[in-house]
């Protein structure tokens, strides 16, 4: 059997453990630039509000309605994400964190358990430990535990928990599961399949093989194996290395000056290159784009991208910075209004069988040193403790952020004081 967590409305969660004043009251959370709305309460749900709304169409609903507006805090939501998954892995052996707020579980082992009491404590004691609630989906494949955690949040009789342990029961639910709410299933397979009559996940379990692999292909027809009770998904307990790592943002307001934008795509790199030095990679190419605002018709509009290949694959911070500095210099055009900019590192390999050049020394042994010592900082004392001085102070382009909360468990200046 496997099992899988969901934390409930989590990013909204997170708002609420540190600020009971929000409980039963509407939240949502804003995007980068706090342009979108990416995460809503269950009382922001029943507001109407769609997940991804642009915020000024729905600002007079906001503000009618009270609704509490955060910009986002993924230092809070990440934190709070780890200890989820660990209170969780406490619990059960083996477990594959999916996302910031899912992991499925290998319940294998766990059938001479009584599940129902077993779920419901796991769901207890997260609830207790970290103040996030969460839906537990329980069932023969990785497929139908996810049918199953959908059925658990729709109905209150479950109360957060679905066990889906016979034939029966697996195929009541799907005979009224929505074919475009199958994991794995996306919008263009699932309007081809009701173009077919196929409406239900019941109703794909019930199509030929052939026809299935012939036109959803074989990653498809596992799909439709796991949604018959039979596994083709095993438990990933180790997360596969990144081949591309992108860090790309919305500046907080347009911008003209070139120095400026190099700035945020310096911060941009480092943050790139940390990705890639956590995992133990190198990359031997780098892609800097840019590109105005296209919603903004009335102003001239321009994008542009331009990689390099570099002959020595690297994962040094100055490196990357050097070589993104560049391509920016290549695309950029004076007299536009700049809303965006980016980098991706790819053709990701081990950082161990980096390949020498007779004509390049490659990272030498005090540089890697070096960037060890900057992550070692960083990670101990706060973000950009330590940074190069290409990424600037001023900080002119960061993102809008005018809702954020506190970092109530990352930063000492910001955690929560308790008056006794």
């Amino acid at each position: 059997m496997f099992g899988i967590v969901d934390c409930n409305n989590f990013y909204a969660s997170c708002e609420r453990v540190f600020n009971p004043k929000l409980e039963n009251k509407p939240v949502v959370i804003l995007s980068n630039n706090d342009g979108c709305i990416i995460a809503r309460s269950n009382e922001a749900k029943a507001l109407g509000i769609p997940m991804g709304a642009p915020v000024f169409k729905f600002n007079d609903i906001l503000i009618a309605n009270k609704v509490n507006v955060f910009s986002s805090n993924y230092a809070l939501y990440g934190d709070m994400s780890e200890r989820v998954m660990t209170t969780i892995a406490s619990f059960v052996g083996d477990i594959e964190i999916y996302s910031i707020d899912e992991c499925f579980l290998d319940f294998t082992g766990y059938q001479y358990l009584k599940l129902p009491a077993f779920a419901s404590e796991l769901k207890t004691n997260v609830k207790k430990h970290t103040g996030i609630p969460i839906s537990i989906g329980i069932a023969p494949t990785k497929t139908l535990a996810k049918v199953a955690n959908r059925a658990s949040k729709k109905s209150s009789e479950l109360n957060g928990v679905c066990i889906l342990d016979n034939t029966t029961k697996i195929e009541n639910i799907l005979k009224t599961f929505p074919i475009e709410d199958v994991w794995g299933i996306g919008r263009k397979y699932a309007i081809f399949l009701k173009s077919n009559n196929i409406n239900t996940a019941y109703e794909l379990t019930q199509a030929n093989n052939y026809w299935i692999k012939q036109h959803l292909k074989t990653v498809g027809l596992r799909t439709v194996q796991e949604l018959r009770g039979i596994p083709c998904n095993d438990l990933e307990l180790e997360p596969n290395d990144k081949k591309t790592v992108c860090t790309a943002r919305s500046f907080g307001k347009s911008l003209t000056n070139f120095v400026t934008v190099a700035e945020a795509l310096a911060n941009y790199a480092s943050v790139c290159t940390e990705k890639i030095r956590k995992q133990k990679s190198a990359t031997n190419c780098v892609t800097v784009f840019l590109k105005t605002n296209r919603y903004r018709a009335s102003e001239p509009q321009y994008y542009q991208i331009k990689s390099m290949e570099l002959n020595v694959a690297t994962n040094n911070t100055p490196k990357i910075i050097e070589c993104s500095h560049e391509l920016l210099k290549n695309i950029w055009k004076q007299g536009y209004n700049y809303s965006k900019c980016g980098i991706i590192l790819s053709n990701l390999i081990p950082e161990n069988n980096v390949q020498q050049s007779l004509f390049d020394n490659g990272d030498t042994v005090s540089n890697k040193i070096t960037m060890n010592l900057l992550d070692i900082i960083n990670k101990r004392h706060g973000k950009n403790t330590l940074k190069l001085a290409t990424q600037g102070f001023k900080q002119e382009w960061k993102a809008k952020q005018d809702n954020l909360s506190k970092k109530y468990t990352t930063d000492w200046k910001e955690i929560l004081k308790i008056n006794i």
